[in-house]
């Protein structure tokens, strides 16, 4: 995709272009979708500097998981400081997410913009002060702007772009800022337990500002608690290792094979990872003390699966391949406690057809933004992630993944200049298609 550049009237250049072009140039797909696009208007005006500022200004806040509330206090002011209605919703004690709100006349149907505050772990390796974002050409560079502080700016950038165009709109926007999308979606699945509902959703997930992505993996997370005996270091073989029973138990779950149907958009499921690994004495894993024989050790484990299988089926398999493991001694914690800051919800597999209403109308208006086709369907590999529209798919809500990318797996991050923007112009085009 040619970058975009940083001025609104680059931008409306390049929707003069586009507008110059044949009506056969501007169908979107014309296989994929099956139809043309209707003429072009005149793009919603977007000023891309406060653009840029808002996603600099969320990175500069720390978010990690179960500490999103200093950005949640920022959007709330924000919103209200535009005039939008907003909330605070508390998910744990003490910690909140937003939900701001611009009202329709009535009669047209809703949308919700989904992004998460929490952010990951910093990598290793980074050369570049993390809170300090810097842009370098197209790269974004910030503390958790790849996921998801560059797609969650633009989505509340493209919300306040719509609210400020002044054009009717008969349904609601309803901009969802959650919390603790890292640990399953637990933000999100309250939000749709409280009865909260749209007619349509985008998560705005870094899968790509010219990727429509309509499919991905479910996920499930547990503990694996190993079991050993304690004894002092003079009397060792009085003792049960349990880091050492543990590590037999890495081994036996990272060499079975998990049964499940096949999905052949997602060849790689189902897969299993152990990522982490805790052990020491007691429960509460004392660490001081290495003069003891640890009694106790903790497995973190993923799963992703496909469509069919259940998490009852899936730890049924756990449990018969570590019941092969001579003497091991061992339970498993599902779901995994708040403390824990990992997946406290299943989520499950998300799917919605590459043809439906809604998923031709993303396609169409990244098409008339960009002057691009984009790309719907599954993208991989990052079909093997799990998200929110897990639980808005589950709620009967339709609903893609839409968002900026970058580099995700290096130590410097970053995410595109032009895609957040593009990204931007696409949601705030997608509230006048769909509310107005």
């Amino acid at each position: 995709m040619t970058a975009l550049p940083l001025t609104r009237r680059g931008f409306l250049l390049g929707a003069a272009a586009i507008a110059g072009a044949p009506a056969s140039a501007l169908a979107v797909g014309q296989g994929a979708t099956g139809r043309a696009l209707p003429p072009v208007r005149t793009p919603v005006p977007v000023d891309d500097r406060a653009v840029l500022d808002l996603v600099g200004a969320l990175s500069r806040l720390p978010s990690f998981t179960t500490e999103e509330r200093q950005v949640a206090e920022f959007l709330h002011a924000l919103f209200v400081r535009e005039g939008m209605q907003a909330q605070f919703i508390e998910v744990d004690p003490g910690r909140v997410q937003v939900v701001a709100r611009l009202r329709g006349t009535g009669g047209g149907r809703s949308l919700m913009l989904n992004g998460h505050m929490d952010i990951d772990p910093l990598p290793s390796g980074m050369t570049r002060d993390p809170w300090t974002p810097s842009i370098e050409g197209d790269r974004y560079y910030g503390a958790g702007i790849g996921n998801m502080k560059g797609g969650l700016g633009a989505m509340v950038s493209g919300v306040l772009a719509a609210q400020r165009a002044g054009f009717a709109r008969r349904g609601d926007v309803v901009m969802a800022c959650v919390v603790g999308e890292l640990q399953g979606g637990i933000g999100t699945a309250g939000l749709m337990r409280s009865g909260l509902r749209t007619d349509v959703a985008i998560v705005g997930e870094p899968h790509g500002a010219m990727n429509v992505m309509t499919k991905h993996a479910g996920v499930l997370e547990f503990g694996v608690h190993v079991l050993g005996k304690t004894a002092h270091i003079s009397r060792k073989d009085e003792g049960e290792h349990a880091i050492l029973r543990a590590g037999e138990a890495v081994v036996a779950l990272e060499r079975m094979t998990l049964e499940g149907p096949a999905d052949p958009d997602l060849p790689g499921l189902p897969r299993l990872n152990v990522g982490s690994i805790i052990g020491g004495r007691g429960r509460d894993v004392e660490l001081r003390g290495p003069n003891w024989v640890p009694d106790f050790a903790t497995l973190y484990v993923d799963v992703r699966f496909t469509q069919g299988m259940t998490p009852d089926g899936i730890l049924a398999q756990v449990r018969r391949t570590l019941d092969r493991v001579p003497g091991l001694r061992y339970e498993i914690e599902y779901p995994m406690a708040a403390k824990r800051r990992v997946f406290r919800e299943v989520a499950p597999p998300f799917s919605i057809p590459v043809d439906a209403p809604f998923v031709r109308e993303i396609a169409a208006s990244v098409q008339e933004v960009s002057g691009t086709a984009p790309h719907v369907g599954v993208v991989l590999p990052n079909g093997y992630s799990g998200n929110d529209t897990a639980h808005l798919g589950a709620a009967g809500i339709p609903c893609v993944l839409y968002g900026p990318s970058g580099d995700m797996d290096g130590a410097d991050r970053w995410t595109s200049v032009s895609q957040i923007l593009t990204c931007t112009r696409v949601y705030a085009d997608m509230i006048r298609r769909v509310c107005a």
